[in-house]
């Protein structure tokens, strides 16, 4: 069964999603803050977790920043804060996805849903080692090798590169990149792809300011070149 992990501090909205969830057969833990989110989150290794930004004892985005200190495990940010620069800091912090409240249930069980197959292990089969002049690509395993050492991906940055790797030398429009990585209801979020490209370039260009490998057409998609 998959296990979430819901942190908000609004009772009747704990309420509510534990309901919904556990009528779909998820099992559910709940916290009120920050630091009873990440204690949770150690002790019960949850598959996905729904987190409010504003909590009583510290800011959501430094939960996101103490959960990926550790763990790869899918953020979906529930949130009234509906600003441009507070999504991008969320994300940047780590979140999979943000959903900005008043929320639809059957939005936010669709996007958890979508969070929690991206973790999922994909099977191995076509080339499977992708070599470039400055890391390692193994898609079986779902590993990035760089100057000897894994290098540590969330869920959402391995699934936009497996899919710009899959493309190597294609143009991959921003529209197929938001389908593909978050589902076939986003294609207009292009905030997401600035934050999640910076954030590969980050950990695995020589150079992120000029990068080599994944390569921006302005105004039409990215590029995975070897």
């Amino acid at each position: 069964m998959t296990r979430v992990l819901v942190v908000d501090d609004e009772p009747q909205i704990v309420r509510a999603l534990v309901i919904n969830l556990k009528a779909r057969a998820y099992e559910v833990d709940s916290a009120p803050d920050g630091a009873t989110a990440l204690r949770l989150a150690a002790d019960r290794h949850p598959d996905v977790v729904v987190l409010d930004l504003g909590l009583p004892d510290m800011d959501g985005v430094d939960v996101i920043r103490g959960l990926r200190g550790w763990s790869r495990v899918p953020i979906l940010v529930l949130s009234a804060r509906h600003s441009s620069d507070e999504k991008v800091q969320a994300l940047d912090a780590g979140a999979d996805d943000y959903v900005t409240k008043p929320f639809g249930m059957d939005e936010l069980l669709a996007r958890l849903r979508a969070a929690v197959r991206r973790a999922e292990p994909t099977g191995g089969g076509e080339d499977d080692l992708v070599e470039t002049d400055g890391f390692t690509v193994d898609l079986a395993a779902k590993k990035v090798n760089r100057g000897g050492k894994d290098v540590r991906l969330t869920p959402t940055e391995w699934h936009l590169l497996e899919v710009l790797v899959h493309n190597a030398g294609r143009l991959v429009s921003q529209k197929q990149l938001l389908q593909e990585v978050w589902g076939p209801s986003y294609g207009t979020e292009t905030n997401y792809l600035r934050v999640y490209m910076a954030q590969l370039r980050r950990k695995l260009e020589a150079d992120p300011s000029h990068p080599r490998h994944f390569i921006t057409e302005p105004g039409m998609g990215y590029r995975f070149e070897k």
